[in-house]
């Protein structure tokens, strides 16, 4: 019973750190994205869990083993495959900025103002700066970025 627990309990610190401070594999470079430490600690965790229950309904040791190792794979490779999924569907970055057009919505000038850009999905509008004051509804070019904002000039 002494393997299930120290296994159990290995897996159950590396599902910990994993979860706290980010996959462990990661740092290794141990494929891309092919391997989660996440998926380890659980197959680790529920080796030792069903280890221990199969101990504790008096089932030979092989056959403890077995069921161990046979519920280790499965849940492994359940919570390898949900993470895979829970990836895929990940946003990619933000569109680039710089170039975009788009029209002002207030003044704009050196102490802030409003624009509205085309073709960018993420915000309806953006804080704008620009070097020289543009009334509302001038077309505008994103020549910069910085955070959220944007500085533009007109076209």
């Amino acid at each position: 019973m002494i393997v299930f627990l120290v296994i159990g309990g290995i897996g159950l610190v590396l599902l910990l750190a994993s979860l706290v401070f980010g996959d462990v594999f990661e740092s290794f470079d141990i494929g891309e994205g092919g391997f989660s430490g996440i998926a380890a600690g659980v197959g680790a965790v529920v080796f030792g869990a069903s280890g221990v229950i199969a101990l504790s309904a008096d089932l030979a040791d092989v056959w403890a083993y077995v069921i161990g190792i046979g519920f280790a794979v499965l849940a492994a490779a359940v919570s390898q495959l949900t993470i895979k999924r829970l990836s895929d569907t990940e946003d990619g970055p933000p569109p680039p900025l710089d170039g975009a057009f788009g029209l002002t919505t207030a003044t704009t000038g050196p102490s802030g103002g409003e624009v509205r850009l085309e073709g960018v999905r993420d915000l309806e509008a953006r804080l704008a700066w620009s070097d020289e004051e543009i009334a509302a509804g001038t077309r505008v070019v994103v020549v910069g970025v910085s955070g959220s904002r944007v500085h533009v000039r007109p076209v």
